[in-house]
């Protein structure tokens, strides 16, 4: 049975049960709807083979496409994927935010079906309490934008539910007239060559990104 909780980003503590919900759903390989700083993110287990299989499938996403994955903090990150000199400045400077970084996998997520890019994975850590709550109890979580391949991001709880219904188990929704802040995705970098790669424009701007990165 689908749930859709309304959740305060300004008093993460008051939606505790929404994001126990769904963190319990999480765990049973279920789909989870959330927002973050910049839009809402469909999400699941990032490790459960059945779990992102249903998540293409919700979005309609080509499997060329590989999740980003979302961690807590910049140590869980790190856990998934090896950082060079290049990424631990981006992140030290610019997580929580608005970067995606494409980084090569470690041992921990070498299996994960995550999409066709099998020897790399991009990872973000959320700026925004309520994602975190969830991400401390759920563990890392394989999210993408909440909107059906190719489309634009969903901001509406009943346009998320009306694109999804219970494809979804839990839909985490903010107060109405309440949107995520961004309202764009995030920057995405691709630091698995001597080159640095801008694979997505976003909030963080270029100049900025290559002046924090430095050279490899």
């Amino acid at each position: 049975m689908t749930e859709v909780f309304e959740v305060d980003p300004e008093d993460p503590l008051a939606s505790r049960p929404a994001l126990e919900a769904a963190a319990q759903a999480l765990g049973h390989g279920s789909l989870v709807v959330l927002p973050t700083e910049t839009v809402y993110g469909i999400a699941c287990r990032p490790d459960d083979a059945s779990a992102t299989a249903r998540l293409f499938a919700a979005k309609r996403r080509p499997r060329g496409l590989s999740l980003p994955v979302l961690a807590a903090t910049a140590d869980a990150a790190w856990e998934l994927g090896v950082p060079d000199d290049r990424g631990r400045r981006l992140a030290a400077a610019l997580w929580p935010g608005p970067l995606t970084m494409v980084v090569p996998r470690s041992d921990r997520s070498k299996g994960w079906a995550l999409g066709e890019r099998g020897e790399s994975i991009a990872l973000r850590v959320p700026d925004l309490g309520l994602t975190s709550m969830v991400l401390d109890v759920a563990g890392p979580l394989a999210a993408t934008s909440a909107n059906l391949s190719g489309r634009p991001p969903l901001s509406d709880r009943t346009a998320l539910v009306d694109t999804f219904g219970d494809a979804v188990a839990v839909y985490l929704v903010l107060p109405a007239g309440l949107v995520p802040a961004s309202g764009s995705p995030s920057t995405v970098v691709d630091l698995t060559a001597e080159r640095m790669r801008i694979l997505r424009p976003g909030p963080i701007p270029p100049e900025r990104i290559e002046a924090v990165a430095g050279r490899h």
